[in-house]
């Protein structure tokens, strides 16, 4: 074996069972498998322009080398990111634990009870900060939740205000200048009128449907907003605040004075810059918003047997459920980072972060007194953070970068400086050093910080926070980690066993990949930062870029987009700009097959296009003489079409070239949805069946851990007609020449991950790419033939094989009195997750087991759900108590004195041989959503308050 070889390690089967499992499959050899698969006419007729494979120690080593090409200066820019400290045991424990990063998305709530208690912790933190009822389990970045909230306020307005066509939103010139360019990007579609200035001089009219402010302001200012709050709800107007994270400990409540949505990012809580992301966004509001809160939101409920118990509240999946009527297309959260800033707060406590908030404020406090006494002006009169000086600029900036430091300089007389966690006594010397420089002046050095203040009492907290014991009761590394790994036990993730979610490709997140993401060359690199200070990161995304480019078959590519959905609405707008560009603006209609993800009309309609569902075959396919009539229909307004290849149902359709032609020759451009690239990298790609634009979903295809939900990556690859619509930023140049305002708040969205995918690629190569979708292929028709006998798969393809998924037909069981939740259920007592449920076809499970996973992993995962199926059998609408009705099984369960079921403790825990040498056991029963929904709890309350619910 040889031990220098990434990809024998990537991939599960040995090679030495290949011909067992192709014996199985009923195919000679792999490539005959390969070509039962994929239609010929699509296949690649080379291999990738792809460099050959790196061993894991010689990736270290490149990847060491390119991180040496950082520049690592203080950054002192502010603009939303600021250094943090990542406590050890946070970093140990949670970034760097597989329990942690390789979880799913909590939808089996009874094996993910503890990342449920994490996130619930993190909602009360954000409620309690903020001062609103009610908070979300993350969202992506700062402007993207600042762009829900407008669009938030903008479903919700007044019956009044929807009858006047009241379509004004006013946005503070203080607010971040990406979170501005972002709510363009959003606004434009949704007919919505921006009007930015200056938030004193704002008139207050009744054509304002909403406002928002930063605070502080973009340049440190407190602003008091409590009058001009009250003065917006007298006309009607709901205000949205974008709110520092940290200040807030030291500032009221934006709650307190009554604002609608306070939206920001928890970065500064402990979260690496890396170069932009991936951090945590927090969106609250008022509880009479609650059915309209984008994203997730974690609630309180109770099991079968009445104990308290966590899921996923109200509309987590309303994508899928009202699909274009949805609220958003958000379907990403940040739950790894969120996770991460929880236990910062749980970490440190009120006291702590009192502590943390007063030492930046003192910190700037005394810069500001030290630079008086030089002779500098500070335009500040309440800052928290963030000094605004009057000096040269330009030669301030020389100085600073000479001394490795960077400061943020809006013209040639200011320079902004925004102090932060890190910040020392010996940092404020060398600052004061440069100014001292410049003005040709000496001066004592700092000794301590000043006590003083520049909050005026108006704005100061008053009111208490993080006041639930969780957040007093962790502050020792021994107690936090004791808490992490209490937690970390009640969570089923890829550490235990196979997570065989189709359209979500849980794959091997490797370690090496992994590693680099805690070095701080990568960590501490502020997105606003000189290019010329970030050259490891420049090559990385170029590469990366260009990696993706050559594996899509498209021209160009954009990293700016931070998850799938994000990547959907980047190539809708792109393709809108292309028609613009055209004179076409009027094409609007975006064909979409009935079995496509939810996310996708969702992204249609915020891009401001009018969905037309296309229907599907019995077969599972696009129905193509449905899809000719209505491409036909609209081919004056034709702007997309949007197809998942292979299709959602795990075919690839041969006739896909027709159908991507018949588009293009009535006027519209195609959008491929990425999801299933795990099936065509290496053998097929987009540009080869005729796309023009498609998202890459990194977390699925490219190896980034999905941490429970988040983070993920979807950057956007286009051909050559869309390259100059590419998403630009306002503060660093990116896109095409005449790019669309941002997607994401960093210029190249959450970079930091991108290591991830990059190392992915470098150490597979060409070769070890192909291999790799070969067998995930394999993995997943090895499957179907083993269930053959006990299950029937929905769809398959023309010549009777399933891509790197299938469907699973789990409908005719209720015959037996069972439903497709049971098998989902019942599974977790084998010690796997279950599949995707009831997607893209109600009742189904649909399985994708990628080629990470062994064949004993498969072969165990077959022999449970053969076993399941023999419960089914046994089972009948007449059981009143019934082995599957009550799955999970719970160790209290197992271990009571009494035990009343019509099967024994064994059948229930250990069904098979293989389950005692590994047993995971849930830590609640079957949760009750619906009890969930009716008493909404969804911060840390007392238990007394929940039993009274």
């Amino acid at each position: 074996m040889r031990t220098d070889s990434f990809a024998l390690r990537h991939i599960g089967p040995k090679e030495s069972e290949l011909s067992e499992m192709l014996s199985t499959v009923g195919a000679t050899t792999l490539d005959q498998l390969i070509y039962e698969t994929i239609p010929d006419d699509i296949r690649l007729k080379s291999p990738l322009n792809l460099e050959t494979a790196l061993s894991e120690n010689e990736y270290a080593e490149h990847i060491g080398e390119l991180a040496a090409k950082n520049k690592v200066f203080k950054s002192y820019i502010g603009l939303g990111y600021h250094q943090a400290i990542m406590p050890a045991v946070i970093q140990r424990n949670v970034l760097e634990n597989p329990g942690w990063y390789t979880a799913y998305t909590p939808y089996q709530a009874e094996i993910a009870q503890g990342r449920l208690e994490a996130l619930l912790n993190f909602q009360t933190m954000i409620s309690d900060l903020t001062g609103m009822e009610l908070a979300n389990a993350s969202l992506l970045d700062e402007s993207t939740a600042a762009a829900e909230a407008m669009a938030l306020l903008f479903a919700v307005r007044e019956k009044d205000q929807k009858k006047n066509e009241v379509i004004k939103f006013f946005v503070s010139e203080e607010v971040l200048p990406q979170t501005i360019s972002l709510l363009k990007t959003r606004a434009i579609p949704l007919g919505i009128e921006l009007v930015i200035g200056d938030h004193t001089k704002f008139d207050f009219s009744s054509g304002f449907f909403g406002a928002m402010l930063q605070y502080p302001g973009k340049s440190g200012q407190v602003f008091d907003y409590s009058s001009y709050v009250t003065k917006c709800k007298n006309a009607g107007i709901k205000v949205v605040v974008a709110a520092d994270i940290l200040s807030l400990v030291k500032l009221e409540s934006p709650g307190h004075f009554g604002v609608d949505v306070v939206v920001g990012t928890t970065q500064r809580f402990g979260i690496p810059l890396g170069y932009g992301g991936p951090h945590a966004a927090y969106f609250a509001t008022r509880e009479e918003y609650k059915r309209s809160i984008p994203g997730r939101i974690i609630g309180v409920t109770k099991d079968l047997n009445g104990n308290r118990a966590l899921r996923m509240a109200l509309q987590t999946r309303e994508q899928h459920i009202k699909r274009d009527k949805a609220t958003s297309n958000i379907c990403t959260a940040q739950v790894l980072l969120a996770v991460m800033a929880g236990m910062y707060a749980v970490y440190h406590g009120p006291k702590g972060l009192e502590y943390i908030a007063n030492t930046v404020h003192a910190s700037a406090y005394t810069l500001h007194k030290k630079l008086e006494t030089l002779g500098f002006k500070q335009l500040n009169d309440s800052y928290f953070d963030t000094l605004q000086i009057k000096a040269d600029a330009k030669a301030i900036k020389t100085l600073a970068e000479n001394n490795k430091i960077n400061f943020y300089y809006p013209d040639a007389e200011t320079v902004v400086i925004a102090l932060n966690e890190t910040t020392t006594v010996k940092d404020i010397n060398k600052i004061v050093s440069i100014f001292a420089e410049v003005a040709n002046k000496e001066y004592n050095k700092i000794e301590e910080l000043i006590e003083g203040t520049s909050i005026t009492s108006e704005v100061k907290r008053k009111t208490d926070f993080l006041t639930n014991e969780v957040f007093s009761s962790y502050h020792s590394e021994t107690e936090l980690m004791r808490y992490i790994k209490k937690l970390e036990r009640k969570d089923l993730s890829l550490n235990h066993s196979m997570i065989p979610l189709g359209s979500c490709t849980m794959k091997l997140n490797a370690a090496s990949e992994m590693l680099p993401l805690s070095n701080p060359q990568w960590g501490n690199i502020h997105p606003f930062a000189p290019v010329d200070q970030a050259e490891g990161y420049q090559i990385v995304l170029k590469r990366l870029e260009d990696q993706l480019t050559e594996i899509t078959g498209f021209a160009g590519t954009s990293l700016q987009p931070n998850s799938g959905a994000q990547g959907e609405y980047a190539g809708l707008m792109v393709i809108r700009a292309y028609h613009e560009s055209r004179g076409d603006s009027q094409r609007n209609i975006c064909l979409i097959p009935s079995s496509a993800h939810g996310t996708n009309p969702a992204s249609a309609v915020m891009a401001g296009m009018k969905v037309v569902v296309t229907k599907s075959t019995k077969e599972g396919n696009i129905d193509l003489e449905d899809l000719k009539e209505k491409a036909l229909k609209h081919k004056d307004n034709l702007a997309a079409l949007m197809v998942t290849y292979p299709s959602t149902h795990g075919v690839f359709e041969s006739a896909i070239k027709e159908i991507t032609q018949l588009i293009h020759d009535n006027g519209g451009q195609v959008y491929m949805d990425g999801a299933n690239m795990n099936a065509q990298v290496g053998l097929t790609n987009p540009g080869a069946i005729g796309a023009d634009v498609c998202h890459l979903n990194l977390h699925k295809t490219f190896a980034i851990p999905h941490g429970g939900g988040g983070p993920g990556v979807g950057p956007i690859c286009v051909a050559k007609q869309l390259l100059p619509f590419l998403p630009g930023n306002p503060v660093i140049k990116t896109g095409g020449e005449q790019a669309i305002t941002a997607i994401s708040s960093a210029p190249w969205g959450s970079a930091l991950v991108c290591l991830i995918s990059y190392g992915y690629i470098k150490m597979l190569g060409v070769k070890g790419l192909q291999k790799s979708t070969e067998y995930a292929i394999l993995n997943a028709n090895y499957i179907k033939a083993r269930l053959k006998d006990h299950y029937q798969t929905l769809y398959s393809g023309e010549r009777g094989r399933a891509a790197h998924e299938m469907i699973v037909d789990c409908r005719p069981f209720k015959n037996n009195g069972i439903e497709v939740v049971d098998i989902a259920k019942r599974l977790i007592d084998y010690g796997f997750h279950a599949p995707t449920v009831s997607f893209p076809v109600a009742g189904t499970l649909m399985i994708e087991p990628t080629e990470s996973e062994s064949k004993a992993e498969l072969d165990r995962f077959c022999d449970a759900l053969i076993s399941i199926r023999k419960e089914i059998s046994d089972s009948s609408t007449k059981d009143e108590v019934n082995i599957l009705k009550n799955a999970p099984h719970t160790l209290a369960m197992l271990t009571a004195d009494t035990w009343d079921y019509p099967y024994s403790r064994q059948q229930a825990a250990f069904p098979l041989e293989y389950v005692a040498d590994n047993k995971f056991w849930p830590s609640v029963r079957r949760v009750d959503d619906a009890y969930g929904d009716r008493n909404l709890i969804c911060t840390c309350a007392p238990i007394e308050e929940y039993m009274e619910a």
